[in-house]
């Protein structure tokens, strides 16, 4: 199926019905569910760290400790219809937690593993990816990244798409894989610009494994269609991330994503960690993109 931009409603009372939809949702999945997924491909063994990100279903939380951080956020917005400019960052650019949204990046990178082997995906790992994106499915990221050959494949070909600052989590923790803003804008530029983003000497994403990935990331579950949509006014794909951590309390909310704004299409990506709460972590996420496009948008 050829990809098409999820429509955002063009009325105002849609839009608020959209917008009280999501909210609904949001907090139906919060207050129902007590399942925390660790993000590793075994067993956290006796004595281990354990890591964990709350599926968007689950309302578990980790013991805190006392919260004395303050949220921090960062974002760029790169205007796909002004290619050759740099994204537009505002805060400080540096590495993040990546959660959920490392899902696209594990994505891009089977398909170009496949591409290198001449071959496309098999059934079953098509059948993971979309779980692994449209729900976010943690045991289909988890067998994913193992055939990726966990870190080290994805660091392998993102160098090819031009990655320069994502470290790989350790072990099964791709939960932990660290970005930052403007790789994620690389990463976003070789699914959604024409011809895709890499070196000279190495192939990019094909048109067909593109197209998957953009399309992948226009189904997202309902309650999971929050972040960088809220910037756009026709149509947005994206992936969500949402990961507490058990050393603090504290939230990491990611999002990434195409977002149409007026008559442009805009690649943004909104890191963001410290959060006291996962609900307070979207709307600053939120505001973030809103902001972020808008200023795009000021500069033609």
């Amino acid at each position: 199926m050829p990809y098409r931009p999820n429509p955002r409603p063009t009325t105002r009372s849609a839009s608020t019905h959209g917008r009280r939809g999501r909210r609904a949702g949001l907090c139906a999945v919060l207050l129902t569910g007590s399942v925390t997924i660790l993000l590793a491909a075994g067993t956290v063994g006796p004595g281990a760290a354990a890591v964990t990100e709350t599926a968007e279903r689950s309302g578990a939380r980790t013991t805190q400790a006392p919260v004395t951080n303050e949220a921090r956020v960062t974002t760029a917005v790169l205007d796909l219809d002004h290619p050759a400019r740099n994204p537009q960052v505002r805060g400080k650019d540096i590495p993040y937690d990546t959660a959920s949204i490392i899902k696209v990046d594990i994505l891009a990178v089977l398909l170009l593993q496949a591409q290198d082997a001449g071959h496309g995906l098999t059934q079953q790992e098509r059948t993971q990816a979309e779980a692994m994106i449209e729900r976010s499915d943690n045991d289909a990221a988890n067998a994913l990244w193992r055939r990726i050959g966990l870190a080290p494949g994805l660091e392998a070909v993102n160098k090819r798409l031009g990655l320069s600052s994502t470290v790989g989590g350790a072990g099964g923790k791709w939960g932990l894989t660290r970005t930052t803003v403007t790789d994620q804008i690389r990463l976003l530029r070789a699914v959604f610009a024409d011809g895709g983003t890499t070196s000279a000497s190495e192939p990019a994403l094909t048109t067909t494994s593109r197209n998957y990935i953009r399309t992948l990331m226009t189904r997202i579950a309902a309650g999971q269609s929050w972040g960088v949509s809220a910037a756009s006014d026709s149509g947005w794909a994206l992936k969500n991330g949402w990961l507490q951590r058990s050393t603090t309390g504290l939230w990491d909310i990611n999002s990434v994503g195409q977002v149409t704004s007026g008559t442009h299409h805009y690649l943004v990506a909104v890191l963001s960690d410290g959060n006291v709460s996962m609900t307070g972590g979207i709307a600053a996420v939120e505001r973030a993109a809103r902001a972020a496009v808008s200023s795009a948008r000021a500069a033609g």
